[in-house]
């Protein structure tokens, strides 16, 4: 550790100019202030004062070295400031990981106003599906994540909160036939072709859409697979396939796509803000945001008169 001591009694006397005064502003005798600062130059190389019996002044290197000192004085009285902020999760780097999905619901709402109440914590975001958030917990790359996945089945080995459930809706090209309906059964797709995302990247709800198929005897006639949300719209959008997609992806309007309800007991999905064990104080912070801002969305919105 540096001393800061020799320091600060450099900068009284450089304001004081005065041996004696600076000595007894620094509640010290004025022989070891003069000794301190005869060692502080020898340390530095450098002559810092001009003396003589009647005065004191700074010479060029003590004159280019005031604000410098001053800066890393202000920056170490600062530090238990800054160990108390980063204790309570009020100040740090938080490294987040999420799903395309929730990008187009209310993430970016959350990202703002956690923003705006936490201005001293840094967020460095990272889109990523599930597999690829995964590897990177593994790695302690990323400190939280969004991740989509069936009802109920958050990843294991990780603390999870549910953020998000929403029905899945079918994505259908705008010429498509079916596509003039408000709502449609599952008859009317079951041998329709579909494109859809590799399991690798979320098991639990690639495992449920099949489930569901199979369930009204009926195989998905997959046509192509694609990682990413916007490519499958884009795949539909050509007239590849149809997909399943989760309700929030309506905000994203491709032109010659549109979005159909599934009529009866529609298939649902759920986003989980997911962390790990023991959990760091800034994520704490971060969890307890999102969960607030979950709740006060959920309150019934006062009615105008």
């Amino acid at each position: 550790m540096i001393d800061l001591r020799p320091l600060r009694q450099f900068v009284a006397l450089a304001e004081e100019l005065h041996f004696g005064r600076a000595a007894a502003r620094l509640h010290m005798t004025q022989p070891p202030l003069s000794q301190a600062m005869q060692a502080l130059e020898r340390e530095l190389g450098a002559r810092l004062f001009e003396r003589t019996q009647r005065s004191v002044a700074l010479a060029p290197a003590g004159l280019a070295l005031l604000p410098e000192v001053r800066r890393l004085l202000r920056a170490a009285d600062d530090l238990p400031r800054q160990a108390q902020a980063a204790a309570a999760g009020l100040s740090g780097h938080l490294r987040l990981g999420f799903v395309s999905s929730i990008a187009y619901g209310p993430l970016p709402g959350w990202l703002r106003s956690f923003r705006s109440v936490h201005a001293d914590v840094t967020l460095q975001l990272r889109e990523a599906t599930l597999d690829v958030q995964l590897e990177a917990f593994a790695a302690g790359e990323i400190d939280a994540g969004f991740v989509l996945h069936a009802p109920g089945a958050p990843p294991s080995g990780l603390a999870a909160w549910r953020a998000l459930r929403e029905p899945l809706l079918i994505a259908l090209p705008e010429s498509h036939a079916l596509a003039a309906r408000r709502s449609l059964k599952f008859s009317q797709i079951a041998d329709q072709p579909l494109v859809i995302f590799p399991r690798s990247i979320a098991p639990s709800l690639f495992d449920a859409i099949v489930g569901h198929y199979r369930a009204q005897g009926a195989t998905p006639q997959i046509a192509q697979e694609a990682i990413q949300m916007q490519t499958l719209i884009n795949l539909v959008s050509a007239g590849i396939g149809l997909a399943w997609v989760p309700a929030s992806l309506t905000q994203l309007q491709r032109p010659g796509v549109v979005y159909r309800p599934l009529a009866g007991a529609p298939l649902h999905c759920e986003t989980s803000l997911v962390w790990r064990e023991p959990v760091p104080p800034v994520v704490q912070r971060f969890v307890a945001h999102v969960q607030g801002e979950r709740r006060q969305s959920a309150l019934p919105k006062p009615q105008s008169k």
